[in-house]
């Protein structure tokens, strides 16, 4: 019997393996994303308040996929999943959550079990993770943690949002100038349970805690430990606390930087800033200026009506004016629009058009100007660049049109008119899609915001009056 009960255990611990395997493979797709197949698992297991099934589909995902399936399931659903969420992973979830998820999360997460798991987060992540508590809740978290962590958490939340403080962590692994190798890998392993939980360089510093150099620690491995960290050490480029993360985000990668110190405006080292923060920082920012670029917020998953109207509504306001504005150029020439009916079909395939080389001349602008390639000392060799293009497209482009036109009506004084039409308007694109976020860029305004209302309203106007005052000139 007792032959028989080891074997049944035998067979149980060879297929759990391949079981959890399994639901691995069930929960994720090639491309790493969710299978809808596992959300309505989830939500089943939750219905019907089976713990142990809960276990096992949670323990299948990493914290980031497990952050992922938060987004996809209803706020009644995230707030029965919250308490079977494991302590260990609770760190990393909160780190990836959406923001608006993460403050729903946060209201049904204990103040001691979030204090802990506060405690276990680098310092940059704890300050995002508690800046967005509500003031009591905030209180009572801080209280619960130990004091050197609550201080630093304190600290961060003191400097501006979007700015190097917030971003940076205050963990770093820093070593006077006189040191040796040996001893600087003496100090890591006395105090590993102190260093940051990622870290790339040994930061050197001299007696007043300044930066003066970084020994990689790749080169500290490689080295006798007789060698002094001055002779390993490499020059550093140092962030300013209060920098927008921006500009950090393009010197990481204007100097591929994978770590730079953080520095207080004396100079004196306060954190450090890892590629793993800015590859987040990149990311937030492309998404704000893609959205910002059509006019609109981050909706996101859960985003109510009202909230996604009132971020939109206004600029199709503006866009409405603008549009009643550039019509009024029609008035004087409606009389002769009357006569010739073409005229009628043409407008709106030469504004939309000209406003589609417009877009892309913007689009191309705004990424120029974010990656810093657009600058005063090349904007003017860009701008003849742009309009050269508008040019040569508005030229093929008008030929098209000028042929097709002629294949319907057969009046080649009516191509021509299309054609230069065309010209004229694919110049005026070329021109405000480079011209517009560049002076917004010049006046201290995000040219990724409201450029595009100013190029459809120029593509518009100057398209309506382009056609009608040339045909007015040659058909007339």
């Amino acid at each position: 019997m007792s032959r028989e009960s080891d074997d049944l255990a035998d067979l149980v611990k060879t297929e759990a393996p391949e079981a959890e395997e399994d639901l691995e493979d069930l929960a994720l797709g090639e491309d790493y994303a969710l299978n809808p197949e596992y959300v309505p698992m989830v939500a089943d297991a939750l219905d019907r308040g089976d713990t142990e099934r809960l276990r096992e589909l949670l323990g299948a995902l990493h914290p980031a996929d497990i952050a992922d399936l938060m987004g996809f399931l209803s706020w009644e659903d995230r707030e029965e999943l919250v308490p079977h969420l494991d302590p260990e992973a609770l760190p990393e979830i909160l780190s990836e959550l959406d923001t608006d998820i993460r403050e729903e999360v946060l209201e049904h997460v204990p103040s001691a079990t979030l204090a802990r798991a506060l405690g276990e987060m680098d310092s940059d992540d704890a300050a995002d993770v508690v800046d967005d508590l509500e003031e009591d809740k905030r209180a009572q978290v801080l209280a619960a943690m130990p004091e050197v962590e609550r201080a630093a958490i304190e600290s961060s939340l003191g400097y501006e949002d979007e700015t190097a403080g917030r971003l940076m962590q205050r963990e770093v692994v820093a070593a006077p100038q006189f040191w040796t190798v040996g001893q600087a890998i003496d100090h890591l392993r006395r105090e590993s349970d102190e260093l940051p939980e990622l870290f790339f360089d040994i930061y050197v510093v001299d007696p007043a805690y300044k930066p003066v150099g970084a020994a990689p620690v790749s080169h500290l491995l490689r080295s006798r430990r007789d060698v002094p960290l001055a002779q390993i050490m490499e020059p550093v480029t140092e962030i300013p606390v209060d920098m927008d993360q921006e500009e950090v985000a393009y010197i990481f990668n204007k100097y591929h930087l994978i770590s730079a110190p953080v520095v207080e405006p004396g100079g004196r080292l306060v954190g450090q800033i890892t590629v793993d923060d800015i590859v987040g920082v990149i990311q937030d920012e492309t998404e704000e200026d893609i959205l910002a670029l059509a006019g609109v917020s981050d909706a996101g998953r859960d985003a109510d009506i009202l909230g996604i109207v009132r971020s939109r509504l206004p600029w199709l306001v503006i866009n409405l004016i603008t549009e009643a504005i550039a019509v009024t150029v029609i008035g004087p020439f409606q009389d002769m629009v009357s006569k010739i009916v073409a005229l009628v079909m043409l407008m709106p395939i030469v504004s939309s058009l000209g406003g589609n080389a417009g877009t892309q001349a913007l689009t191309v602008a705004v990424r120029a100007i974010a990656s810093r390639e657009l600058s005063p000392a090349n904007a003017y060799r860009v701008i003849l660049r742009e309009l050269a293009v508008g040019m040569f497209n508005g030229v093929a482009m008008g030929s098209l049109l000028g042929l097709g036109s002629w294949f319907l009506w057969h009046d080649p004084k009516l191509s021509l008119v299309v054609g230069l039409a065309i010209i004229a308007n694919f110049f005026v694109a070329a021109l405000g899609g480079i011209l517009a976020p560049i002076m917004l860029d010049r006046f201290g305004r995000d040219p990724a915001v409201s450029s595009s209302v100013v190029v459809t309203f120029m593509t518009d106007f100057f398209g309506f009056l382009a056609l009608l005052g040339i045909a007015a000139l040659i058909l007339l």
